[in-house]
């Protein structure tokens, strides 16, 4: 996630802080300071630190029942809203979902039952004496947030934890797109809900969540209906064959050349033998031009490690690697590993797409009809 900087790695998962997160601390510890002093500013943005202390745990939660089935976890980000756990890729059979969706829940049960027991039971909820920055409220404070996260978490607002849920027991009779496409709708309703009470009460971080819990809903609703639709494809149906290359020893002057007398954005760079060295982007040949001149030569500009496609890979498989890359073309590889068959593009597998549900319309308003079963290679 961009303006995110990695404080440490536990178990092959990266733990990053956005940079938003400071400003949530700061705000805190100003004011408490201005409202009843040093000490309560100290206290309270320790409050704050241990909260989110927990929040990384219950991230853990789910990315420890996600590797039981199979799936990294790359990275946990901390945002001023929580945390984000980002699997490398979502699991498709719905009982996986919901044992990775209630894993993160069930991490802070386990913390308020702790301190239930430390505590000696359930301190009464109080709104004057529930001060962050009081000592003596350290701990029943914590308890209180850890329980308000839980039942908060098993709200059905897809995707947080609790619309994961849903969609998981939804798919198991209406199949995994629907099943989506109802837990976002579900989500967004939830979302403005969410909204209005921020607006009303006021809270700016549940207007925040609820800006999060809309645009993650559309986003990862797009994403499974893309998924949906290329599933069974060969990579090989929507990659470009018909691309052009550039020498690793080329100059800039060389690629813009490419870049205009063509619609190609990106560019497979080859050594001497013909064998894939990276990818040069025109996000980072526009910059170069500015900085460098035409006359600089691209190597040190070359992504030298993209994600690579097997060009026996299925096109969905392919979109995932795609979608978490931040190289916006990937090549496709002969079997060799080597040479270049081809190149990916998110707008390729879009105008696919595209292709697809023409074709599909055409089946259901000219039943019998006879079609291709899928379109040649672009």
């Amino acid at each position: 996630m961009k303006w995110s900087f990695r404080i440490c790695e536990i178990n092959g998962t990266q733990v990053r802080v956005h940079v938003t997160f400071f400003l949530l601390l700061a705000w805190f510890g100003l004011s408490f300071f201005f409202s009843e002093g040093a000490a309560s500013a100290f206290f309270g943005v320790l409050f704050i630190l241990v909260l989110f202390a927990c929040v990384v745990l219950h991230e853990f939660g789910h990315a420890t029942a996600a590797r039981y089935f199979g799936i990294r976890t790359p990275d946990i980000t901390l945002l001023p809203i929580g945390g984000v756990a980002r699997l490398e890729r979502m699991p498709r059979k719905p009982h996986q979902e919901l044992i990775i969706a209630i894993a993160g829940p069930l991490v802070n049960v386990f913390i308020a039952s702790v301190l239930l027991l430390v505590l000696g039971g359930m301190p009464p909820i109080d709104p004057a004496v529930m001060r962050l920055g009081d000592p003596s409220q350290f701990l029943p404070n914590l308890l209180r947030i850890n329980i308000m996260l839980v039942l908060f978490n098993l709200v059905p607002a897809f995707p947080m934890d609790g619309g994961r849920m849903f969609r998981a027991v939804l798919a198991m009779g209406l199949g995994y797109a629907r099943a989506t496409q109802v837990a976002a709708s579900v989500g967004q309703l939830m979302a403005i809900l969410f909204g209005v009470v921020g607006i009303l009460t006021p809270s700016p971080i549940l207007l925040l969540i609820a800006v999060f819990i809309f645009m993650a809903a559309g986003q990862e609703a797009a994403m499974v209906k893309i998924q949906d639709a290329t599933e069974g494809l060969p990579v090989t149906s929507a990659m470009i064959t018909e691309f052009r290359t550039l020498r690793v020893d080329a100059r800039l002057q060389d690629a813009v050349e490419a870049l205009l007398h063509g619609s190609q954005h990106d560019f497979p760079v080859l050594d001497a033998r013909g064998d894939l060295v990276g990818i040069l982007t025109r996000k980072d040949l526009i910059p170069a031009l500015s900085e460098h001149g035409k006359s600089h030569p691209i190597k040190g500009l070359v992504k030298e490690s993209p994600p690579l496609l097997d060009i026996g890979c299925s096109l969905s498989k392919a979109f995932e690697i795609l979608s978490s890359s931040p190289c916006p073309t990937l090549p496709v590889m002969e079997s060799d590993g080597k040479t270049v068959a081809g190149i990916l593009t998110a707008e390729n597998v879009g105008e696919m797409i595209m292709i697809q549900s023409a074709l599909t319309a055409r089946r259901k308003s000219r039943p019998g009809a006879p079609d291709a079963k899928e379109p040649a290679p672009a």
